[in-house]
């Protein structure tokens, strides 16, 4: 019996996942029937489900691959980037010793290399098909998410993979660079890797594979890990999924636990595919070379990763419980009732960051914690895109606006909306059909990602028809939160749930929720000694923690309306309309309705109180009154 098998009689013990591993790779060693699947998959559910069980499994995100061992169980913080084809393997095989002649036969779920001696022939061969998805690490994870996600394995500590040193390539990601010049120095790449010194003779973390050859090293450099955000580190992982893949989306955050898989052997196969292809007749070979290449990258540089369990996630902020909130009522009335003290101390810092506005700083809290909760028909319920006018185009302000932005939430990307940006980025994923994958593109992001247009880059010029059509894609975005990948032929929508601040020195082209014209209190002689004030005395680490968790948790509140404030909110609608019935129009009363919404949940409550109502309605007159004021000064604004 696997579950009776496996020892977890001290479940913080080091060897808690080789014990796990053990276990399972055995029973499929063993068993050609499908027990042994049901129970290894049970087990980790249930092992995970323990506290602080997952500190004790290493992460891909925090470790460098050449540290984890072959076969050992990983997990994966990862978004969907690309769904491939289903492929058939060796689900049960028999293999014959060729001294004795003694037939055994083995499961090849798991795992991508079979053992020496398959007879081919054999009966008892049974194929069956798992689906791969290429997945990348969550695009514009903010650096603090990585560092707290780091620091939180206190328990996975791990050392250098000897298993294969002669065949490992020289790195799977650009994080551990730095050790190339202090070989012999211990590295500190993030805060709670803990490599004890007693596997070292002097305590030294020193390298433990050869360097790649000159061809390989050639290889990983022109790799297009498709990354859908220029800059983006870490690694990629080709995911083998074994049941229920209709579960799972393009898009989607996981974290994915699994074996991982990274025999040299896959790369060998993947050079002679190469080699062999040329000499294929086209007709005869079902994929094209390009496609060989993509779908069969080295896997020292794309490790597999063979799922057992993938848990969707919510959020990405590691400073919340990964359970839900439901599931942690401590967690969830200490923070609420504490929310409304939060939200005076984040108000009084938005207003200090927005050069003393303090009716933007309400504004800038409501839309960060906005949210895609439903949709009805083709209409987003919850968005509240902001355009934030009156930006000073002095002192860098709208960069150093996105870093404090950055310092808060968990995934984030800054996006310059210069002429030359919009005329040659890549902003919608295409699809590859030579390759037959789908190539990335900077729209293609994670739920709740906090996107920063900066209008201000935009200078005078002509768009191009690729600008025209980013500036499209764009707008359809904000619009109806949904990006039309080109499939070539046609375009396919994918709704998504991004965050989406315009800051711009006028109206912003691109349409918005509501916008809300900045009017600074600092003058513009002390505008640089004002903003460098903010970074010479940055918050403490508790402070950003408690803001960090305010905005997520904010996002993740229930909300309703009960049918006596319903009933308030009509009358006063109609209350409204009585004197001046062009005064308020019904696109109007939905805003409110918006505004009321995130009010509320900024102050905790998850239902609508009069109170509340009266405060949406004051500050959405006083916000209406500075644009009419505005529109007066400025007439040629819109």
């Amino acid at each position: 019996d696997l579950c009776t098998h496996i020892h977890t009689d001290n479940p913080h013990s080091e060897t808690f996942t080789e014990l796990c591993l053990l276990d399972v790779l055995a029973a499929s060693q063993n068993n050609s029937n499908s027990g042994w699947e049901t129970k290894a998959v049970e087990f980790f559910q249930d092992q995970l489900k323990e506290r602080d069980t997952h500190t004790l499994v290493p992460s891909l995100n925090d470790v460098p691959l050449h540290y984890l061992k072959p076969n050992s169980l990983v997990k994966f913080r990862c978004l969907i980037q690309d769904m491939f084809d289903p492929e058939f393997y060796m689900g049960v095989y028999e293999t014959v010793d060729p001294s004795t002649k003694t037939k055994m036969l083995r499961c090849g779920k798991y795992k991508d290399v079979t053992e020496c001696g398959v007879d081919f022939n054999s009966r008892n061969t049974v194929t069956a098909e798992r689906q791969t998805f290429y997945c990348v690490p969550i695009p514009g994870e903010n650096p603090w998410v990585k560092e707290i996600s780091s620091s939180c394995l206190t328990e996975a500590r791990v050392v250098p993979s000897t298993s294969y040193a002669p065949s490992r390539q020289k790195r799977s990601y650009e994080e551990d660079d730095d050790m190339d010049t202090q070989p012999q120095k211990q590295r500190e790449p993030h805060a709670g890797m803990k490599i004890p010194s007693e596997h070292h003779g002097n305590g030294d973390c020193k390298r433990q594979e050869t360097e790649a050859p000159s061809s390989q090293t050639a290889s990983a450099s022109h790799l297009d890990l498709n990354f859908p955000l220029p800059g983006e580190k870490g690694p990629s992982c080709l995911v083998k999924v074994y049941e229920d893949w209709d579960r799972f989306k393009l898009n989607d955050t996981l974290e994915v636990y699994g074996i991982l898989s990274v025999s040299p052997a896959l790369s060998a196969l993947a050079d002679e595919k190469d080699a062999s292809s040329s000499l294929l007749d086209p007709a005869e070979s079902m994929e094209t070379a390009e496609e060989q290449r993509v779908h069969s990258p080295p896997a020292s540089l794309v490790p597999r990763l063979h799922m057992l369990h993938a848990k969707p996630l919510p959020h990405n902020n590691p400073l919340l419980p990964s359970a839900a909130l439901e599931d942690n009522s401590a967690f969830l009335s200490s923070t609420l009732s504490e929310m409304a003290s939060v939200r005076e101390e984040i108000l009084s810092y938005f207003t200090h960051v927005l050069l003393g506005d303090a009716l933007a700083a309400e504004y800038l809290i409501l839309h960060l914690i906005s949210n895609v909760y439903s949709r009805r028909d083709v209409l987003p319920l919850g968005k509240f895109t902001l355009n934030l006018s009156g930006c000073p185009t002095v002192a860098s302000y709208t960069e150093r606006f996105y870093q404090i932005i950055q310092q808060l939430v968990p995934s984030s990307h800054y996006l310059a909306m210069s002429l030359q940006n919009m005329n040659q980025m890549r902003l919608v994923p295409k699809k590859d059909y030579v390759a037959n994958r789908l190539v990335s593109g900077a729209l293609q992001l994670a739920r709740n990602t906090s996107l920063f247009l900066d209008e201000t880059q935009l200078e005078q010029g002509q768009l191009d028809t690729t600008g025209v059509r980013n500036v499209t894609a764009l707008g359809n975005l904000i619009s109806w939160q949904k990006v039309d990948y080109d499939f070539n032929y046609h375009q396919m929508e994918f709704p998504c749930n991004i965050n989406v601040l315009i800051a711009s020195e006028g109206r912003s082209l691109l349409p918005s929720d509501c916008q809300i014209h900045l009017q600074p209190q600092v003058a513009p002689s002390h505008l640089e000694e004002s903003l460098s004030s903010i970074h010479m005395h940055p918050q403490a680490s508790s402070q950003l923690n408690k803001f960090r968790i305010y905005l997520s948790m904010a996002r993740l509140l229930d909300y309703s309306i009960s049918d006596e404030v319903t009933k308030s909110v009509e009358d006063d609608f109609v209350d409204m309309r009585k004197d001046d019935p062009q005064s308020i129009s019904a696109e109007d009363l939905h805003r409110m309705l918006v505004v009321a919404r995130l009010l509320s949940l900024s102050l905790g409550q998850t239902s609508l109180s009069r109170d509340s109502w009266l405060r949406a309605k004051h500050i959405e007159m006083l916000r209406r009154s500075r644009m009419e004021q505005h529109k007066c000064v400025n007439g040629n604004e819109p």
